[in-house]
This record gives structure tokens, sequence and C-alpha cells, in this order.
């Protein structure tokens, strides 16, 4: 299973030099847990750079997979990864859903780097 971080849709659907390394893990969307606070992100960043009707056709490929809405319990775990690993809210609430569903998280965000459990893509990765 694979939670795919708001950086790492951004990146493929913006086509940047790493959205082929997403590819895989995204292209699958049975394979896929996605946190409802990555709809937002994702919604909000191309709304502000595109408009609506882009923002709607990502959150429906992002909807392919089991979308995973923030429960009560899922709240609590990631507050506490947050206070354990100093990472903001929205990167805790990704991180606490990927755990839970014992799935691998994919992102560019360098929050990760040398965490278990992520599989972190530096953003000139592509370069390499």
């Amino acid at each position: 299973m694979n939670v795919i971080d708001s950086s790492a849709w951004l990146e493929y659907f913006a086509d940047g030099p790493n959205a082929g390394l997403f590819a895989a893990a995204i292209e699958d969307p049975g394979s896929q847990i996605v946190p409802t606070v990555s709809l937002y992100e994702v919604f909000k960043r191309i709304l502000q750079q595109s408009d609506e009707g882009s923002a709607l056709q990502a959150v429906v490929v992002m909807q392919q997979g089991r979308v995973i809405d923030l429960s009560q319990p899922l709240a609590l775990r990631a507050a506490v990864i947050s206070a354990q690993l100093q990472l903001p809210m929205a990167d805790s609430i990704m991180l606490a859903t990927a755990r839970s569903h014992g799935a691998t998280l994919w992102t560019q965000d360098s929050d990760f780097e040398h965490i278990d459990g992520v599989r972190y893509i530096p953003k000139d990765a592509s370069a390499r």
C-alpha cells in the first residue's frame, strides 16, 4: 500500500522533473491510501495556480484510491508523531495514515528524509 504525499501528487500533475519517479505509485490506484488532508492541499495549490476545473480533475484522479478521513484515533496518533518527530500537522497526518495502514509514504518533502516507512525522493533526484 502507498500514501502519496501532496508534494508528490503536485509534482506528478505538473509533470515536473520527478514525476516519473512517482508514476508507479500514483498510477496504481488500487494500492493507494489517500488522506483527506492531501485532497485539501492538492486542490488548494492547483486552484491557486490554475483554476477550479483543473483542481477538481486532480481530486477525481486522487479519489480513485481509498480516501481516509481524519478520525479521532488517527488525529491523536498524528499528534504523537508530530511531537516525536517535530513534523508539521499535515505531514504528521500523512505519516500517521501511512503507518496505520502499513503503507509506504512517497514524498519529495525533505521533512521526511530520514524517517522509516518513507520513500523520500529529493526534488533534484531526476538530475542524478
